[in-house]
């Protein structure tokens, strides 16, 4: 998998394959009318507007991706991705209505007698097939773009495209039929185009529907990304793993588990190797947000009724429970860092460790201290004390 185009660089890509639909489907809409004119195709006509309907949609991509190409700031951290993801809605409820209105013109027409339709001039036909031949053209060349961009509002501009296509052999058929003595032909192939084009708007709103309200990656995915992260050293197991998409951006963030005993730069640096691997393996995810536990906290989403103390709490409780002229008191405090805490299972494990020199000798027994600090901390666990040249 080759590595994503920067933002800047797809932005571009993305602005000169718009601007050059946004050309084509100018001057085919003015020739249409031209022609429709000349020929008395009133079809072509409408499918000239429908094509200005086109460059309107271009007109929304070009704008949607100079907006989501802009770097981040404080009022959008994330950046603006989703402008293209609003977009690609648009578009999507655009198709919607293009697809209603062929139904419902398709039906007004089917009840109209033979004799009220004009007259054509076989010039109209040869129109209607260039531009059949123009749309498909462009469709083909704005979705293979847009999935190497990985750009959905490329893919469903490309669909629009193709939704014209289907228009313009709409017309032809029916410019076809009348011009062989079967005008019926032409509102009931509209019917049929009009249908399908609904049912790809819905599709393509659909999906940005759902970027917008956060949907995951699908559960293939999301089992490969996985398998990712149980593969790096020191992970012991993972969970809450969720993902969201941003336009062509995906955000990641989990849980991982860590050995509970583990120094802190220890656990970041295994943070770091999950981050790593991610990005090799998946580079189409960009953001990943690595949360490092000590043991499964999934059934610990209720506040704690007595959560066990930090580090001040804990110093403080030492003076009361050992007396305020307690030297190993007064020790911890100048040396916190001799203090290890450790947090399980919503209990507190404490080790201290004094030096071979410098460290007050315990005026009680370690049994003694540790019942006199558990009367003031409940969730005192465990307590012990450690010389340096004591082995643990």
């Amino acid at each position: 998998m080759t590595a994503p185009a920067s933002d800047s660089d797809r932005a571009r890509a993305v602005r000169r394959i718009t601007l050059f639909s946004l050309a084509t489907n100018f001057v085919l809409s003015l020739a249409q009318i031209a022609v429709g004119i000349f020929a008395h195709a009133f079809s072509l006509i409408a499918d000239a507007s429908h094509t200005l309907a086109d460059i309107v949609a271009d007109l929304v991509v070009l704008f949607a991706a100079a907006r989501a190409a802009r770097p981040a700031d404080p009022d959008h951290p994330y950046g603006h991705g989703r402008i293209e993801t609003a977009a690609s809605l648009f578009l999507g409820a655009l198709l919607v209505v293009v697809g209603a209105g062929f139904l419902w013109a398709a039906g007004e027409r089917l009840q109209m007698p033979a004799d009220q339709l004009p007259t054509l001039h076989p010039g109209a036909l040869f129109m209607a097939l260039c531009t059949l031949l123009a749309k498909e053209a462009l469709f083909r060349f704005g979705m293979r773009a847009g999935k190497r961009l990985d750009a959905p509002v490329l893919i469903a501009n490309a669909w629009h495209a193709r939704s014209d296509a289907a228009s313009s052999l709409v017309v032809a058929i029916g410019i076809a039929g009348s011009l062989l003595g079967a005008p019926f032909l032409e509102p009931l192939g509209a019917a049929l185009v009009g249908f399908l084009i609904l049912i790809m708007g819905l599709k393509i709103g659909r999906r940005a529907l759902g970027e917008l309200i956060d949907t995951g990656l699908p559960p293939g995915e999301l089992a490969r990304i996985e398998a990712t992260v149980r593969a790096v050293p020191g992970v012991l197991d993972m969970h809450e793993l969720r993902t969201r998409r941003m336009s062509s951006h995906v955000l990641c963030d989990l849980h991982v588990l860590v050995a509970p005993r583990l120094s802190v730069t220890e656990g970041h640096a295994i943070a770091d190797a999950v981050w790593a691997s991610i990005h090799r393996a998946h580079p189409h995810i960009d953001e990943v947000l690595v949360h490092i536990d000590t043991e499964n906290d999934l059934d610990q989403r209720t506040p704690a009724p007595h959560p066990p103390p930090a580090r001040d709490e804990f110093l403080a409780a030492s003076r009361r429970a050992w007396g305020e002229d307690n030297a190993l008191s007064h020790w911890l405090a100048a040396h916190p860092e001799q203090l290890q805490l450790h947090y399980r299972e919503r209990a507190l494990e404490a080790l201290i460790l004094l030096p071979a020199t410098g460290a007050p000798a315990l005026a009680q027994p370690g049994d003694e201290l540790f019942a006199r600090l558990h009367a003031q901390l409940p969730t005192l666990r465990h307590l012990s004390f450690y010389r340096e040249n004591d082995t643990p």
